[in-house]
């Protein structure tokens, strides 16, 4: 009996080794694949949204999500700088403009200077505070100042990005500070910052202020310091903003200008500010190597194709390029960029300056990227009488 259970206890031991064996082996091939989804797990928590585009073209380089409408947080001050920098080139406001801060200007939170009621400022002092330092405050008075009221103010920023076509995106605040209970939160989407951000490099006062890594204020007796750390780490970054709040994330707008190529960068939603500053710090780093700004045509050019006048005083012309064109392309791909020269043989009757004689078309491989208009640089009137009747029997005068 006992060598029977012996036996079976044997025999037992043997099935469990034969069949444990390609069990464990199993399990072992599905490890992979559980690494590969934690992989892509984790690189979707570096961001909710990003885009990439090229400042000059607003061609977009790259991007994920980029109409996913989110809190921006503090960024909500670009539209602000936006309004009052269009104000400052219309004259109907100017930097050295005082500002005198309201009570409620000086109970703002958050991120402040720590104004104070009836404190006089210029908005130059105050734009400063506002985009180096993100000043919740400043924000508020300047909105008072510029519109009247930040309700006015409110209203004058979601015009602005209507006329701009940011439709993804409404403002709520002056600031981008989270909403009190009641109120409904700014929304906006990275391609949206991408537009406002393009608009705003229009203006290079503002990216002085956006480049500074600190500055004084009252005289020097408060420092402001920038909240947008890429400053210190890449020296090619000159703005623009960043915001954060707890359930906004960590959001920027970045720009970046290297040799020939500005970047902007918009990243929303980040669960850290060094996970989004690494990630745009690798974004810049990897454009910059790859994409070079090919200058196809430049204003003014002189179009090497004659143009035959019928009846003009001139016998032919040569047009000149209405307008520049540039694109960015990748390295290997500047050679396949061409200009193509569609233009009429003859043009009859007077020929107007400035007056449309054909275009260039720019490809890139097969693909039409753009079209430059050629026009003529100088005026020619008709030819007398004489002349045009001698044409018609095809002698060349």
């Amino acid at each position: 009996m006992k060598k029977v259970i012996i036996v079976c206890a044997l025999l037992c031991l043997c099935t469990t080794l034969a069949f444990g064996a390609p069990a464990l082996h199993k399990n072992t091939k599905k490890s992979p694949v559980a690494s590969k989804e934690k992989v892509e797990k984790d690189a979707q928590e570096k961001y909710k949204a990003f885009l990439v585009m090229e400042a000059s073209t607003g061609k977009v380089l790259e991007g994920e999500n980029i109409h996913l409408k989110w809190p921006p947080a503090s960024i909500t001050k670009l539209m602000l700088a936006y309004i009052v920098m269009e104000k400052v080139a219309k004259h109907e406001v100017k930097l050295t403009d005082k500002i005198t801060v309201s009570k409620s200007a000086a109970r703002i939170g958050g991120s402040q200077v720590y104004l104070k009621e009836g404190e006089v400022f210029t908005l130059e002092d105050l734009m400063k505070a506002t985009m180096i330092a993100s000043a919740n405050d400043a924000a508020y008075a300047i909105a008072e100042f510029i519109a009247g009221s930040k309700d006015n103010c409110i209203q004058l920023m979601n015009e602005k990005a209507k006329s701009l076509h940011m439709d993804d995106t409404e403002y709520h605040s002056v600031h981008g500070l989270p909403p009190s209970p009641g109120e409904r939160e700014d929304l906006t989407s990275c391609h949206d910052q991408a537009i406002l951000a393009r608009e705003l490099l229009k203006y290079p006062k503002l990216l002085e202020w956006t480049s500074k890594k600190s500055e004084g204020f009252r005289d020097g007796k408060f420092i402001l310091h920038n909240t947008n750390k890429l400053l210190t780490k890449m020296n090619y970054v000159d703005g623009l903003k960043t915001g954060y709040y707890r359930q906004s994330g960590f959001n920027i707008v970045a720009t970046a200008h290297k040799s020939d190529v500005r970047l902007i960068i918009v990243v929303m939603g980040s669960p850290k500010g060094k996970i989004r500053d690494t990630f745009v710090m690798d974004k810049l780093k990897r454009y910059f190597s790859q994409y070079r700004i090919l200058h196809v045509v430049k204003k003014g050019e002189v179009i090497e194709k004659d143009v035959f006048l019928q009846d003009g005083k001139y016998r032919k012309i040569k047009g000149i390029a209405s307008a520049g064109f540039t694109y960015p392309v990748l390295g290997e791909k500047k050679g396949a960029v061409k200009k193509e020269i569609v233009m009429p043989e003859t043009i009859k009757g007077e020929v107007l300056e400035g007056q449309k004689l054909g275009e260039v078309v720019i490809k890139l491989d097969d693909t039409i990227i753009g079209k430059v208009d050629i026009v003529s640089p100088v005026y020619v009137p008709k030819a007398n009488l004489f002349t045009r009747i001698i044409r018609r029997f095809g002698l060349n005068i």
